[in-house]
This record gives C-alpha cells, sequence and structure tokens, in this order.
C-alpha cells in the first residue's frame, strides 16, 4: 500500500489482521465489489433520477468506459480529482468511474470555492476537477482555480459524453488490470471533516473499510435488492456515499437519487415507490407537510438524523412507517437504531455501531476518564472504519485522538439502557456547552425543551458573552405563527417544565429562519458571530449616549 509519502496514518498492524480475519475488512477493492454486484443483477434498477434511470449492467458498462477514457487522458492511479458535482446520475458515473480508474476522488461540495477548494486541492495534489454546470458561477471558478495551480491538468464538465466510444470489452479489461494491482489497504477516497472552524480536514477512506461500512448499515435495516432507497442531502457527501450510494449497491437496490428540493423529491419518490429514506434535520418540518403524504404510500422505514426528534414528528412518521435513528461521521463510526429496537429507544437514542468490531467510551471531556452509564461525557470511538488519522495533519492528530487510538469526536454522548441493551444518546456538542459561572449549560437539551413550547417551531441556543459569568445563554426562535413571546412567556414556560433557572435563555431572537450550513446543519457560528456584533452595537449606542449626556450638561 502507498501511505502517500507519510502522510496517511495507517491502522495499528494488530487490529488491521484482526479486522481482515473477522472480515470486517475485505480483501477486495471498491471497483470489484460494484461489479460483482452488477453481475448479480444485471437488469435491476441501480439509479432512479427525476430525468433518468439506468440499470446495474449499464451502469457497470459505461463507468467502465468512462474509466478508460480518464486513463487514456493520462491520468494515473492515486492522482487526487476534485468533486464538485450536485444530485444527478452523472454524478454517480463519474464517482464509480474514478475508483474504477485507480484515481481518487475528493468529495467536496458544490458550494465550496477558494476558500476551502484552493488549501485542499494543494494539500492533496488534485490533478484534475469535476464540476456541474448547472451550478451558478461553479464553471467559471473551476476554471479559475485551475489556472496557476502546481498540478490540476484536467477540467471535466457533467454531462459531456466521455469515453462512450471505448469498446465495452476493452474498458473492463482495462478496469481489471488496474483494479487488480490496488491493494485494498490503499486510500479509495477523500472525504472532508464538518470544517467547522478553519479549512476542512481530509479524511482518508480505504477500499478495505469503506465498502463495508456500507454493507452493515444496510444489513442493520434489513435490506435487499428489493429495496429503493431516496437519498435528498448531497450525495458527495460521507452519508451520501455510505448510507446511499454505496448502501444501495452493496445489495443490488435501487438508489431513487433526489434534490434538497423537499415537494420535487417528495414527488419523485412517491412515483419510483421508495421503501426507504435518510432524512437530515433541515428536512424535519417537510415530513410534517402535506407534500409528505403520496412519498408515503410505499414507505417502510425513515431513517431520522442530525438532531433530537420531537414526540411530534417521530409518532407521525410511525403512524405509517418505522422510525429510527441515525449517528454517523464521515472520520468513520456508523449508528443506527436496529429494527427490532422498541420505540423508546428509537425515540431518545441513535441506536447502536453497526458493527460488532466498533469499540465506544463516553470520557470526561478533556481526559481520557470513562464516565458511568448514564453521564453525558464525550463520545469517543475506535473501529475497523474510524480513521486513525487525518491526512497530512500531524499536529491536529495529536489532539484529535487518544493515547490509545480512540478518535475524540467532539460530541456529547451518554450510554442509555433500554431493555438490557446499551444504546448511545447524543446530546449535543462540546462546544454547545455554555459555561455560565461555572455552571454548564447543554444548549441541545434546552432546545428540545423550547422546542415545546406550541409557538416555536425551531430553536438554536448558543452562548453571549458576558463580563461578569463568562457567558449566558441566548436563544434564536423561529414562530409557528409569526407572533415573538416576550422573554418573560419562554422563561415562565421553563419554569413551568421544572427546568432550573440557570439554564434560562438570557436573551431571545425571534428570526424568520435559522441559518444552515453548506449540508444542512444549523450554522450556529454564524449565530454566535450575530449575537457577539449585536451586543457589541448595543454597547457602543450606550455609550454614545452616555456621552452625548455627559457633554450636554
Amino acid at each position: 500500500m502507498s501511505n502517500w509519502d507519510g502522510r496517511v496514518v495507517p491502522y495499528p498492524t494488530e487490529r488491521a489482521a484482526q479486522y481482515r480475519a473477522s472480515g470486517a475488512w475485505s480483501n477486495q477493492t471498491t471497483g470489484q465489489r460494484l461489479h460483482g454486484v452488477a453481475a448479480r443483477f444485471p437488469d435491476r434498477p441501480a439509479v432512479i433520477t427525476a430525468d433518468e434511470s439506468i440499470t446495474y449492467a449499464e451502469l457497470d458498462r459505461r463507468t467502465d468506459q468512462l474509466a478508460a477514457a480518464l486513463v487514456r487522458l493520462g491520468l494515473q492511479p492515486r492522482d487526487p480529482v476534485i468533486f464538485q458535482l450536485t444530485n444527478r446520475l452523472d454524478t454517480v458515473l463519474a464517482w464509480y468511474a474514478t475508483i474504477k480508474a485507480g484515481l481518487v476522488p475528493v468529495a467536496t461540495l458544490a458550494a465550496h470555492r477558494d476558500n476551502e477548494i484552493g488549501p485542499i486541492s494543494r494539500k492533496v495534489g488534485a490533478v484534475a476537477h469535476f464540476v456541474d454546470p448547472q451550478v451558478p458561477g461553479l464553471l467559471d471558478f473551476a476554471r479559475a482555480h485551475a489556472e496557476g495551480h502546481p498540478t490540476i491538468r484536467h477540467l471535466f464538465i457533467a454531462g459531456e459524453s466521455l469515453g462512450e466510444d471505448i469498446d465495452a470489452g476493452a474498458a473492463r479489461e482495462l478496469v481489471e488490470c488496474i483494479q487488480s494491482g490496488i491493494d485494498p489497504c490503499d486510500v479509495v477516497a477523500f472525504q472532508l471533516s464538518g470544517g467547522t472552524t478553519g479549512t476542512p480536514k481530509v479524511i482518508p477512506r480505504i477500499h478495505a473499510e469503506y465498502w463495508n461500512n456500507a454493507v452493515m448499515y444496510s444489513r442493520t435495516l434489513g435490506w435487499d435488492e428489493h429495496v429503493r432507497v431516496a437519498h435528498l442531502i448531497p450525495i458527495i457527501h460521507n452519508a451520501g456515499i455510505t448510507c446511499g450510494l454505496h448502501a444501495a449497491h452493496s445489495v443490488g437496490a435501487c438508489l431513487i437519487l433526489a434534490t434538497t428540493d423537499a415537494g420535487k423529491a417528495f414527488e419523485l419518490m412517491a412515483r419510483a415507490r421508495a421503501t426507504d429514506v435518510l432524512i437530515g434535520h433541515g428536512h424535519y418540518q417537510a415530513l410534517l407537510s402535506p407534500a409528505f403524504e403520496p412519498a408515503r404510500q410505499h414507505l417502510q422505514r425513515v431513517v431520522l438524523s442530525g438532531a433530537k426528534v420531537t414526540p411530534a414528528l417521530f409518532q407521525h412518521v410511525e403512524r405509517t412507517a418505522w422510525a429510527g435513528q441515525l449517528f454517523g461521521m464521515s472520520e468513520g463510526m456508523f449508528m443506527v437504531t436496529p429494527l427490532e429496537s422498541p420505540a423508546t429507544a428509537r425515540l431518545t437514542t441513535v441506536g447502536v455501531p453497526v458493527c460488532a468490531e466498533d469499540e465506544i467510551r463516553i470520557l470526561e471531556p478533556g481526559t481520557e476518564d470513562t464516565v458511568p452509564d448514564g453521564a453525558v461525557g464525550e463520545l469517543c470511538c475506535r473501529g475497523p472504519y474510524t480513521i486513525p488519522g487525518y491526512f497530512d495533519a500531524p499536529e491536529h492528530n495529536r489532539t484529535a485522538f487518544a493515547t490509545d487510538g480512540f478518535y475524540r469526536t467532539g460530541d456529547l454522548a451518554a450510554i442509555t439502557t433500554v431493555d438490557g441493551v446499551r444504546y448511545v444518546s447524543i446530546e449535543g456538542r462540546i462546544k454547545d456547552l455554555i459555561n455560565r459561572g461555572g455552571e454548564k449549560i447543554n444548549a441541545e437539551e434546552l432546545e428540545v425543551l423550547l422546542l415545546q413550547h406550541p409557538t416555536v417551531a425551531n430553536a438554536a441556543v448558543v452562548a453571549m458573552p458576558d463580563p461578569r459569568l463568562g457567558e449566558k445563554t441566548c436563544a434564536y426562535l423561529v414562530s409557528t405563527d409569526g407572533s415573538q413571546l416576550p422573554l418573560s412567556a419562554i422563561q415562565a414556560h421553563l419554569a413551568d417544565l421544572g427546568v432550573a433557572k440557570f439554564k434560562w435563555p438570557e436573551r431571545l431572537e425571534w428570526v424568520a429562519a435559522l441559518p444552515r450550513s453548506n449540508v444542512g446543519k444549523i450554522d450556529k457560528k454564524s449565530l454566535r458571530a450575530d449575537v457577539v456584533a449585536k451586543l457589541d452595537a448595543e454597547r457602543n449606542a450606550t455609550a454614545a449616549k452616555g456621552s452625548e449626556h455627559y457633554a450636554t450638561r
């Protein structure tokens, strides 16, 4: 295998041998795994979009031809390729073709620009760039980015015919030759961290584990070739690959590739007879709308992810389908509530790891001391598909991993036992702990309580600076009916729920909608910046009034 000149942290030898022996790792490449599934289910639908569809046989053939075309253009195995593509069939073709050619896709977002793409493409040494011309300004950006870039030599535009004139047999022979030369421990793809501070960190995933990660997820949900999996969030994101593309294709199922437009996605789900769907937090409210009703007719399972699930939403989904929860990260760890889990566990926890060899510890933040079950601490994990280190980031790796190799997720979690089974509940982020004069306030806990008020449709709680206590709590709220209750009414609501007074928000900001990041998560960084700016403006205005009063005395 290649360690990319020491920039890829290898799994410890003993653990790697254990994962191979248990079957948690595969000795086949991702390209070989797809070809094997296509050979078993050649005539079954592999992908359905709003505009077109493709069978497994066609998917295998077309990605072979595109892979051969990339090789003929001079691209070499292990060459990194930047992906800025949206949810369309061409994206699926490009993803598999790149992997079949031995290249390494770098999974960025279509919304990224030079602040993110510049450092990432230079860090990995990208030689090519796939872009979607339908995204406004993206093609112009890609062309400008390539100018003067030290390694980028090719710009590929989604929708262009490439390789269709290559003989299918010759393309298959070339792909098989390339795949036979790939070590299963080689990098198959670079994913990115959440990137909440600075440039996102680069996450190397390897052939041995990446497809298996998706296999384990699909098995936990009982999927087979008859399942039709709808996906709404960006496909070139770890959740899109692991829970959508690879998970569906690992069992011969059909991927219904929708877009983030909920109305159009629900229409496609109804037309394509979707049986399963992953719903991110950004679409929770859409499930409660009439537009979701047509999509229900064939749905058997709905997986919810990204934020606490309210009892009302859970019960609404369970009226016609099984509802469960997911927790996953690009760094590897995946948990989902098993099908047989009782409703209490599926409502209040994110389930259990999808692999028996996953290891979880809940540590006191900032230490390596384990907290008892039921107590909240930092979720730390290690396992066959949790990375042992970020790419080319030795300084960051020293703090991101415990001394025994456990990855520090930055998520607050607790172990909850239901009917004798130890489940994991996610209780927020460490940075979402508000330190009010030494008292710790869990932002996510408070958000769930605020959502119990009938006037509150959505809530985000952030810390605001305070000269005496260090931090106080500010709540950003979205109203259900346009009314804006005073702070006293919200505090009275919390008092009625028996919430300790120190947890009550001390400032309210009513907004039309909460800002979201590129992957649909609430952008708390911008909210924290917003409240700081407002406090500064208020202090300046007060100071100006004081100066004016002093000057007129």
